[in-house]
C-alpha cells in the first residue's frame, strides 16, 4: 500500500510540473508580444534617462553660466540732491521705497512676472505692491500710475 501511495505522488508530481511547464509555455507564447514591448520599453526609457543627463548636464552649467553673467548691472548711485527729492516726493503721496521701486520698474514696462524676476520676489508680490501704489496715486491702470508718478515728481 505505502509503494502504490508513493508511486502515485510521484506520477501526481511529475504531472503538475508538465502541466505547469505547459501553462508556463502556453502564456509566453500567447502573451510574447507584449512582453517584448514592455522589455524594449524599459530599455529605451533607461537609455533614454542615461542619454539625457549625460547630454544636458553640460547645457545646463551653460544656462547657469549665461544667466550669470546677464545679472542685471545696478544703475549708477543717485547724488544726495536726488535721493533728498525722490524722497520728499515720496514721502509727500506716503509712497515705501519698494513701492516707488516696483513703480519705476512698471514706467520702464517690465510686466509683474519680469518685476519679480528682477527683485527676487513673487509675482503676488509685486501685484500687492502694484495695487498699493495705485491706491495711492489715485490710478487704476498701469499707464495712469506712470503718468501720475511723472506728475508728482515720483518719476523722471
Amino acid at each position: 500500500m505505502r509503494k502504490q501511495v508513493l508511486i502515485f505522488g510521484l506520477v501526481g508530481g511529475v504531472l503538475v510540473t508538465l502541466l505547469q511547464w505547459t501553462e508556463f509555455h502556453f502564456v509566453i507564447l500567447e502573451h510574447s508580444i507584449a512582453i517584448y514591448s514592455v522589455l524594449i520599453a524599459i530599455l529605451f526609457a533607461g537609455a533614454g534617462i542615461w542619454l539625457g543627463t549625460r547630454l544636458l548636464a553640460p547645457r545646463e552649467r551653460i544656462v547657469n553660466r549665461i544667466v550669470e553673467v546677464n545679472v542685471p548691472v545696478p544703475a549708477p548711485a543717485a547724488t544726495d540732491s536726488q535721493l533728498t527729492s525722490d524722497n520728499a516726493a515720496r514721502e509727500r503721496v506716503g509712497i515705501t521705497r519698494r513701492e516707488l521701486e516696483i513703480l519705476k520698474l512698471v514706467a520702464r514696462g517690465l510686466s509683474n512676472r519680469e518685476i519679480g524676476e528682477t527683485l527676487f520676489v513673487s509675482e503676488n508680490t509685486v501685484k500687492t505692491h502694484c495695487s498699493r501704489a495705485f491706491d495711492k496715486l489715485g490710478a487704476r491702470r498701469r499707464t495712469e500710475a506712470v503718468q501720475r508718478g511723472k506728475e508728482l515728481g515720483l518719476l523722471p
